[in-house]
């Protein structure tokens, strides 16, 4: 077994924790600062957390655009990642100005929200429009802050493209998602072959 304690360092030539919690869904988090200007990205630290009602939340590691967006506005939407966007997803992560439009940067269309004043990435085929309930900055073992906010939302409107629903249920491997895989760079995508059910026990 390869051992170590996080704090004396890995020894590896890339961190394992990326790869071995992995993969993980991408957080593509579209919000707006109190002057209406836009902001876009990618958080790969990100899951949903509750269903009833629906929450979700990310983290920053620092406190970026996003952060402070949202918590001047208490808003922000969640866009599906998918491989035919994955370019663009990838544009929106790059190190700008404040005042620079993500949007645009990457070839986006904004669409309105019908519950937030936060725009939607129209070419995606699933947006989550959420209200910010928590932001909590994260502790270490001893108590100490760290330079991680972790932001949780409460969904209060979806929006799903029809052709991703078949029969009444929602079929994941159609909107084709993208997660996050560790390493430099790597990413899987949802394939109806990598499907498999089990049920649970009584």
């Amino acid at each position: 077994m390869h051992s170590f304690d996080p704090r004396q360092g890995h020894g590896l030539r890339h961190d394992p924790f990326y790869s071995i919690v992995g993969p993980r869904p991408i957080g593509w988090i579209s919000s707006r600062d109190r002057d209406g200007r836009a902001n876009l990205a990618p958080y790969s630290f990100f899951n949903a957390f509750c269903d009833e009602p629906y929450i979700l939340g990310f983290c920053s590691f620092g406190r970026k655009d996003t952060v402070s967006n949202v918590t001047d506005t208490g808003e922000f939407v969640w866009n599906l990642a998918t491989r035919p966007l994955a370019e663009r997803m990838n544009a929106t992560s790059a190190h700008v100005a404040h005042e620079i439009d993500e949007f645009e940067l990457a070839g986006l269309t904004k669409a309105p929200g019908l519950r937030v004043g936060a725009w939607r990435v129209a070419e995606s085929p699933v947006n989550f429009e959420c209200v910010v309930t928590q932001i909590l900055q994260l502790e270490d073992s001893l108590g100490a802050k760290t330079p991680a906010w972790m932001v949780f939302g409460e969904v209060v409107q979806v929006h799903i493209d029809e052709r991703l629903i078949v029969d009444g249920v929602y079929k994941t491997p159609l909107a084709q998602p993208i997660l996050r895989a560790g390493g430099a760079g790597d990413y899987v995508e949802v394939r109806q072959d990598a499907i498999f059910s089990m049920k649970m026990p009584d």
